[in-house]
């Protein structure tokens, strides 16, 4: 009896909210039925389907039609050769599709010849007596992504009568990059084990493996690197070229192109050889041949991601070499064949700068116009390390004639792990915004990576995002954080791209459409990262966790092997003040931004609050903006960033008839776990930095909960995604 009770109650709470249990497998293509007048419409506007030629991709395409046409209206739609009907949707290239070739959908009004070979042409017109929708591209690919915008119209109850849509990536290259390790750990991964089950790769393939293709694809990425930067030189061996492979074979139809990460000294670990030095012919031939094998069983393999001489990463610098020398000398093997070299601009070196934030700058500023063509460097968007803010990376304004690819890490490693709710849009599209002043104002980072500023000519363009995905059921551990693997990928194809607009987009699409839903629940994403940032590292701290698992605050660590692996190293914390200078009183990395961005960041009166301890020590008294001194506008931040939290808390409890039981208790439990841990960043960084302000906290204002002791004394020595750590 009580078994049936309790399933008594589980369907009235189901038939209550509307909402059957969903356990986010479904990411933003749930294809729930709608109802009511658009419901209508839309089976009016989409009554048939009207295919090209076959061919792999554009099966897929026709069978996400059907699947989301479905879905969404409830019904079966019959396929046809022609069209018969008001409502057909007629989607192929002018190659694969005779209509569509007779259509001549070029001109100066916008057509396919504004696409490119992956854009795509929406448009509803009369043809023969019919009114017709159709997907149309230049290449089967681009056919499939304007399947995919039709039907994100319908799913966020867009219009779809009068549809006139012509849309190309900005960015070539839109990349997600797995830290994921041949054991299937994941480094900085908090979702689970690797999606990848290299064990039995290449005799099994999951099916899970064709739906994140099918994911990416949704979103216009076309590139994935299924392995850790980290690189193991295992991962170039034959068995597992041949599971690569196997993977190309599935994500081939949906766009999706492999890249490897590649060691550098693979020549001597897996080769035999006594030296990896880029110079040498023996190396050079090694790799040219390590690429034949690899194109011969890829043969869209689109090249390799490097990181080389930092954290001990083996590089050309340990045979006197630079940069250039080591990634021209990959691009040469990958070259004939067509593909890149992905070369990670994120270096330190066993010898310590002044400041870490310039190295980057220092190693490869003069080298710029000294890579081949086919090179790339990956840049991450700030010059330190993903930190929760940073400004923008000083390399977009100071490589003109070198490709610059932005990185990105869709993971949380340094914001709250999976169970933070931090929407990382707000972080990308700040970055994108920034204005490097490279040739005068509207000199955008986004203008940088998209070639617009470029001072060669065309070249490769790229984005790439550090994947938050796992062997967890919803994909990436928590439910909101889906909406940064979105984010990514809707801003690696048009960066401007609004994060409010994103955000609607992925909460219509992955919970519910309703306005009294919508609407509270993107402004609670779009306060997240601030949030976060406020609780973490307000007014530019920055580097401030506890040490290796990057998990919960630690601001009092200090010592190891590096001092810029330390957090009193950034935060520079003493009876004076706090904040690192970078000016030239201190590090002066302000002289490697462009004078103008230069001269506002150097400027204590004008450089924006959200940077001042970046660039600054300021004494504890200093009076910013509010007319507070800095130590009470610190206190009243972290404060605030809890406050948020509570607010989040307090929206989503009331949100409950709109989504499933099952999702929306995680998000509750979620939720909960965030507030309790950002009142701890307060409490423990609070307790840390008043042993040196000596002043007490503004009225009103509760004191941490414990004292500074308890809180160095926490210990966590198996935080997910990193190593085990002993306790000291």
């Amino acid at each position: 009896m009580r078994l049936l009770s309790r399933l008594l109650l589980a369907a009235l709470i189901i038939a209550a909210t509307g909402a059957r249990a969903e356990d986010g497998y479904d990411l933003w293509l749930r294809y729930r039925l709608m109802s009511g007048e658009l419901l209508k419409s839309y089976r009016e506007s989409a009554r048939e389907i009207v295919p090209g030629t076959p061919s792999a991709t554009l099966n897929v395409a026709q069978s996400e039609l059907a699947r989301g046409l479905g879905g969404l209206m409830g019904m079966e739609l019959p396929v046809s050769a022609q069209p018969t009907r008001d409502g057909s949707v007629i989607f192929g290239t002018p190659a694969s599709s005779a209509l569509i070739a007779r259509l001549k959908l070029d001109g100066a009004a916008g057509g396919l010849d504004r696409t490119g070979n992956e854009g795509y042409l929406i448009r509803s017109l009369g043809y023969e007596g019919h009114r017709v929708t159709i997907i149309a591209a230049n290449a089967d690919i681009g056919v499939l992504y304007g399947t995919f915008h039709f039907l994100r119209l319908l799913q966020t109850h867009q219009p779809i009568e009068h549809l006139d849509v012509v849309s190309a990536p900005r960015i070539q290259r839109r990349v997600l990059d797995h830290w994921d390790n041949l054991d299937r750990t994941v480094e900085r991964g908090y979702a689970g084990q690797s999606i990848w089950d290299w064990h039995k790769l290449p005799d099994y393939l999951d099916p899970r493996y064709t739906d994140y293709a099918r994911a990416c694809a949704s979103l216009g990425i076309n590139g994935t690197i299924p392995t850790n930067v980290n690189a193991s030189p295992i991962g170039l061996t034959r068995p597992y070229l041949q599971k690569y492979a196997s993977l190309a074979d599935v994500f081939r139809p949906y766009g999706v192109r492999i890249y490897l990460t590649a060691r550098f000294s693979a020549p001597i670990e897996s080769g035999g050889l006594k030296t990896a030095d880029p110079l040498d012919p023996a190396v050079r031939a090694w790799w040219r041949a390590k690429a034949d094998e690899i194109y011969a069983l890829i043969p869209d393999f689109g090249g390799f991601l490097v990181k080389a001489n930092s954290e001990g990463q083996p590089g050309p610098q340990d045979y006197s070499r630079t940069h250039a020398d080591g990634a021209n000398m990959l691009a040469e093997a990958v070259a004939p064949h067509g593909g890149i070299i992905m070369w990670r601009a994120f270096v330190y070196s066993q010898n310590q700068p002044d400041d870490r934030a310039k190295q980057a700058y220092a190693e490869f500023v003069p080298l710029d116009g000294k890579f081949r063509d086919n090179v790339v460097l990956q840049v991450k968007n700030g010059p330190i390390d993903f930190q929760p803010r940073e400004p923008f990376h000083p390399l977009f304004g100071a490589m003109p004639r070198t490709p610059l690819m932005l990185e990105l890490q869709i993971t949380k490693e340094y914001l709250g792990f999976a169970t933070h709710l931090v929407y990382l849009a707000p972080l990308f599209e700040e970055t994108l915004r920034s204005d490097t002043y490279a040739k005068g104002p509207d000199s955008t980072v986004a203008k940088v990576i998209d070639g617009s500023l470029s001072g060669h000519g065309p070249h490769t363009t790229g984005m790439a995002g550090v994947a938050n995905i796992g062997s967890d059921r919803n994909w990436t551990g928590s439910h909101f954080d889906q909406a940064n693997w979105y984010a990514f990928g809707r801003l690696a194809w048009d960066p401007a791209l609004t994060s409010a607009d994103i955000a609607a987009e992925w909460v219509k699409m992955t919970f519910s459409i309703e306005p009294a839903f919508v609407a509270p629940v993107v402004g609670m994403m779009l306060g997240s990262r601030e949030a976060a940032v406020e609780y973490m590292t307000p007014l530019g701290l920055h580097h401030q966790m506890s040490r290796h698992g990057h998990y919960g605050p630690g601001p009092w660590v200090g010592g190891g092997a590096r001092a810029d692996w330390t957090s009193v190293y950034f935060n520079r914390a003493d009876a004076g003040g706090i904040g690192f200078d970078r000016t030239k009183t201190g590090s002066n990395a302000v002289a490697q931004y462009t004078p103008h961005v230069a001269g506002q960041f150097a400027d204590l009166k004008r450089v924006p609050e959200k940077y001042l301890l970046w660039f600054h020590h300021v004494p504890w008294d200093y009076r910013l903006s509010s007319g507070r001194t800095l130590w009470d506008e610190l206190v009243i931040d972290y404060t605030q960033g809890v406050q948020r939290v509570s607010g989040m808390r307090s929206t989503w409890a009331g949100l409950a008839a709109f989504v499933d039981p099952e999702r929306y208790a995680q998000v509750s439990a979620f939720l909960a776990i965030q507030e309790k841990e950002a009142k701890w960043w307060r409490d423990a960084s609070i307790a840390y930095f008043q042993t040196f302000s000596q002043r007490p906290l503004p009225a009103g204002y509760e004191p941490p909960e414990h004292d500074l002791q308890y809180y160095e004394a926490l210990c966590f020595p198996y935080v997910p995604g990193s190593a085990p750590q002993p306790c000291q």
